[in-house]
């Protein structure tokens, strides 16, 4: 007999003490929700957005199977799921009432969750992006290596930083999670954005880290202008970034790659990452009926 059930802690601090030590148990498949809910615990459940968090359990005999948050309007993200676990879920929300405007997950737990929601809701899903996990194994200096240097991003680079931020979050066809000055602010508070300037001290690309959880740090954001991007001045950041983070005790270092981009791909292959698992974001457009 089946025993699994979906359950629904009130906040993040539920959320972690129910599902915690689960996340933890694989940091790099597991480092998105790490690293929100990490968020989440020390900034407020604001952080990414006006809307409440939500989240969600699958215990089965008392042992955590999956789990699930949303921060809206981010899509719905999702641990690894069994065909059978994705329609249980789908159902799950469906009776619940809540509203799914997409799904983050691995790709074949994505896959399983869009054709469980098409057959429940009669919504068609639509891929909107498909991303590669890697890890850090031996970094590399990109070859040739811009002339250059790299520093931590601090208060004078306020501006940049919220401006910067804007034009990645457009190129990636995302929503930003805040403002962009509050989202500078913190990075630069953390230290954790490594510029790349050129030798007369002009910033040209940035790249940025998460927070250390639970062992596993992820790159991210890396960000050139339009103008200066075929300079390697990318590779210069993320390596710099990468250095920064296994520097701090990292014993993994993260990043995602969108696949549709061969030219971040294999700039990170060459500096040393290598690939995980794929991950799929699907559209869900229009509202589940039950």
């Amino acid at each position: 007999m089946d025993t699994s059930t979906w359950l629904r802690p009130a906040d993040v601090h539920a959320f972690l003490d129910r599902a915690g030590g689960f996340l933890r148990s694989r940091p790099a498949l597991h480092t998105v929700a790490l690293t929100v809910t990490e968020g989440l615990r020390v900034r407020g459940s604001k952080v990414y957005g006006d809307e409440a968090p939500v989240f969600g359990v699958l215990e089965r005999g008392g042992v955590v199977r999956a789990a699930y948050f949303r921060t809206p309007p981010y899509p719905l993200a999702v641990t690894p799921l069994t065909a059978e676990e994705a329609r249980s879920l789908v159902a799950h929300l469906v009776d619940v009432g809540h509203d799914v405007a997409g799904v983050n997950a691995e790709s074949g737990t994505a896959e399983a969750f869009a054709e469980a929601w098409r057959g429940r809701t009669g919504v068609e899903p639509r891929l909107h992006e498909r991303t590669r996990l890697y890890r850090l194994g031996e970094l590399r200096r990109p070859e040739p290596m811009p002339e250059g240097r790299a520093r931590v991003a601090g208060e004078g680079d306020r501006e940049l930083l919220a401006r910067w931020y804007v034009e990645f979050v457009r190129d990636i066809g995302g929503g930003g999670h805040r403002d962009p000055g509050t989202w500078a602010d913190a990075h630069i508070a953390d230290g954790l954005i490594r510029l790349w300037e050129t030798p007369d001290g002009v910033p040209v690309s940035m790249a940025g880290t998460t927070a250390k959880v639970a062992g596993q740090i992820r790159v991210a954001p890396v960000y050139t202008p339009a103008g200066l991007r075929g300079r390697g001045y990318a590779g210069a950041a993320t390596v710099e970034a990468s250095r920064a983070a296994l520097a701090s005790g990292a014993d993994e270092v993260l990043l995602f790659a969108d696949l549709a981009n061969p030219t971040s791909n294999g700039l990170y292959q060459r500096v040393g990452y290598r690939p995980v698992t794929d991950f799929a974001v699907y559209d869900l457009a229009g509202a589940a009926d039950g």
